[in-house]
């Protein structure tokens, strides 16, 4: 019987750890597994699109819906009064909005790519967020968003497998599906486990190098063509440029200490420089189920705490060469309310929850608005063309997030046609798409 750390290197690496060779040797799974299709087209309609995707989840319904652009028009809206969370102006390319403070605090270059999404979730019940992230019933045969982002775009980045991973989930409401099946939950410190002790697989990779071109150019040697054999030699990876990557990959795992956000950010990087999965998941928290929460003391210490976190995520990729490469997107449950009295603790909102996505495909900027619904606030209408929030835009407040995650899959290259074979309803909102 295969034990869990056999279980979980097998996921990781593949099957014959074709994923591990491909690092090792910086040659695409595709040739390895099917060498005399070398020259072949992968089926990806647009690879220029293409992104590796951090998925920002949470079955707790945060009220990250109370202190983004967007919520500072109107007086009535409660925001927490604590000083690191003023009432802070900020600019999204070019256009000015009010904001907390800490939302400010990202770098220029990253607010020009962020989109902030005012969306319906329509449901009030944390169990829901299974099906608020298969969009309430618009994707095709109930798949959910990550996996179909996730399925769409692994021929594109020629990923270890199509399935999205776990890292984050702190409840069993947040872990995701792939094709109807539940997948595993790899939380940081099981992944460090896994690939980096002393007879770990990332301790092998010079050796597993040599062997593996040593096999691949012994097949070729013979009936290679001269394309062939010059594809090979620009894509393989030297002994000292897979020793950086062993060095690299070892020293970021072996530095996880626990499975904090810090971690699951950590992790999540290094599984992306690994290839292994187009979608990987994570928790960031906002303030959490804070029904009683005095002061909005946790939505504040939260809310600081994670947008530093989403800094520090695009500070890592920018160092590790993939800020272009890698977007964050987020979807919840719900929100929570943010109209008068509510400054000692929030409810559920099945009217307004708040979405990010963050990265090269995105033109920054604020997409739908609030408005006043039963007794708090809710989610606008959107005008597809421009995204803007309007009580007579052409997207229904109950159709945003459908159309969310269309313009999720449209961002990334995914075909038209995919894209409305994959989500029912909604529409694409143009507007929030880089060229």
């Amino acid at each position: 019987m295969m034990t869990r750390r056999q279980n979980l290197t097998s996921l990781l690496l593949g099957t014959g750890m074709v994923g591990l060779r491909a690092l090792a040797t910086g040659l695409p799974m595709k040739l390895l597994l099917n060498p005399r299709r070398v020259l072949a087209s992968p089926a990806c309609s647009a690879p220029d699109k293409a992104q590796f995707i951090v998925f920002a989840t949470s079955g707790n319904g945060d009220p990250i819906n109370a202190n983004v652009p967007g919520t500072y028009l109107d007086p009535l809206v409660v925001h927490s009064a604590d000083p690191s969370m003023a009432a802070t102006t900020l600019t999204l390319r070019g256009q000015a909005y009010t904001a907390a403070a800490p939302w400010a605090s990202l770098p220029q270059n990253i607010l020009d790519r962020t989109c902030f999404w005012h969306l319906m979730t329509n449901t009030p019940v944390h169990p829901k967020e299974p099906d608020v992230l298969k969009l309430m019933g618009a994707t095709y045969a109930g798949d959910m968003l990550p996996s179909i982002l996730a399925r769409q775009l692994a021929p594109c980045l020629g990923t270890v497998q199509a399935q999205p991973l776990c890292l984050g989930a702190t409840s069993p409401s947040e872990s995701l599906s792939f094709s109807g099946t539940a997948l595993p939950i790899i939380p940081p410190l099981a992944l460090k486990g896994t690939l980096t002790s002393p007879a770990g697989p990332l301790t092998d990779l010079q050796p597993l190098r040599d062997q593996t071109l040593a096999q691949l150019y012994d097949l070729y040697k013979n009936s290679a063509t001269a394309a062939q054999r010059a594809y090979i030699d620009a894509m393989v990876l030297s002994q000292q440029e897979v020793r950086a990557i062993n060095q690299n990959l070892l020293s970021a795992l072996a530095s996880i200490k626990d499975n904090s956000v810090a971690s699951q950010i950590l992790a999540a990087v290094t599984l992306i420089q690994m290839k292994v999965t187009p979608v990987i998941s994570i928790h960031l928290p906002f303030g959490g189920d804070n029904h009683r929460d005095i002061g909005l003391a946790n939505e504040t210490t939260q809310t600081v705490s994670s947008v530093a976190a989403i800094a520090s995520l695009m500070q890592q990729l920018s160092s590790a060469g993939l800020a272009d490469s890698v977007s964050l997107i987020s979807l919840n449950v719900f929100g929570r309310t943010i109209g008068p009295g509510n400054t000692d603790g929030r409810q559920h909102n099945p009217n307004h929850q708040v979405s990010l996505s963050i990265g090269r495909p995105f033109l920054g900027g604020v997409y739908g608005g609030i408005a006043p619904v039963q007794n708090d606030y809710g989610a606008l209408a959107m005008d597809a063309k421009t995204g803007a929030g309007t009580a007579s835009g052409n997207i229904k407040a109950v159709d945003t997030l459908a159309s969310f995650g269309k313009t999720m899959l449209a961002a990334v290259g995914i075909d038209a046609g995919v894209v409305s074979s994959q989500i029912a309803t909604g529409q694409v909102v143009q507007a929030a798409l880089a060229a």
